[in-house]
């Protein structure tokens, strides 16, 4: 069975994630991330009125397709910027969602609050996965939808958050993000507090002028990237940038010059015991 080392400092490594992910634009890389949201959501399948509530929702991509389907939608996110991008958003298309800043790992919601919970590429990167998997569970109603997408330890997932640990290593004893890719990371994590799960692999894609192009945006606005250069320096980032270039030539289904990149992922839908 995989746990974390109880030995570390999550407050620590909480203000960390905060400060990376607030770094950069997230919503530059999160266009790319929209067909996901979209996929997860028709497999979840919302209906009007229903509670949904999207757990580290970046600028907004999961909250605002249920928000078009007429449900009552809540965002969380530790990023106070991309929180804002979010309601800035919704504004544009006059939806109501009700989004906060907050932590997957003390969600600011009441027990059985929502009837659906989502998370796209989001609680997986909270430090304390046991912690944030009880935060899911607890605020779900009884009977009610957990529905997550997430990377896996192989194809692109795998590659692309291998090559960032290659040059800046997560602490020792930290548990892999990849785990929630994983059918055993879910059965561990929600154990019986979920009465099935659900999982199968999706392909999404994702578009660019070309592969240097690719780089570029991800070098400039995703936060683990940017961490990673900072990690490296200068004289360390030729390394990062041509380890990068490896994975997306690696996953890149493009013959034209272009860029299109496939990047699958594990698609879970749990119901709540």
């Amino acid at each position: 069975m995989t746990t974390t080392d109880e030995r570390l400092d999550y407050g620590a490594l909480t203000e960390r994630g905060r400060a990376v992910w607030s770094s950069g634009d997230f919503n530059e890389i999160a266009r790319q991330t929209l067909a996901v949201a979209e996929d997860l959501c028709r497999a979840a399948d919302p209906r009007p009125g229903q509670r949904v509530l999207d757990v580290a929702c970046g600028s907004g991509n999961l909250a605002l397709v249920a928000a078009r389907r007429y449900c009552a939608v809540a965002g969380v996110d530790i990023a106070a910027n991309l929180v804002e991008r979010a309601e800035t958003r919704a504004a544009a298309e006059g939806l109501a969602v009700d989004f906060r800043v907050g932590d997957a790992q003390a969600l600011p919601y009441a027990d059985a609050s929502f009837d659906l919970v989502f998370s796209v590429f989001g609680v997986m990167f909270a430090p304390d996965q046991e912690r944030a998997a009880r935060e899911l569970l607890r605020v779900c109603r009884p009977g009610g939808t957990i529905a997550l997408a997430s990377w896996m330890p192989e194809a692109f997932g795998g590659d692309f958050f291998g090559a960032h640990a290659a040059h800046a290593p997560p602490p020792p004893g930290a548990a892999s993000p990849l785990r929630w890719g994983t059918e055993a990371g879910l059965s561990e994590l929600f154990g019986r507090g979920v009465a099935s799960i659900e999982s199968r692999r999706q392909s999404s894609f994702a578009y660019y002028r070309s592969l240097d192009h690719a780089l570029d945006l991800f070098l400039h606005y995703f936060g683990p990237t940017i961490r990673a250069a900072s990690v490296v320096g200068e004289a360390g980032g030729w390394a990062l940038r041509r380890d990068l270039a490896l994975v997306f030539e690696r996953y890149d289904r493009a013959r034209d010059g272009t860029a299109v990149i496939e990047t699958e992922y594990l698609r879970s839908i749990a119901v709540r015991a």
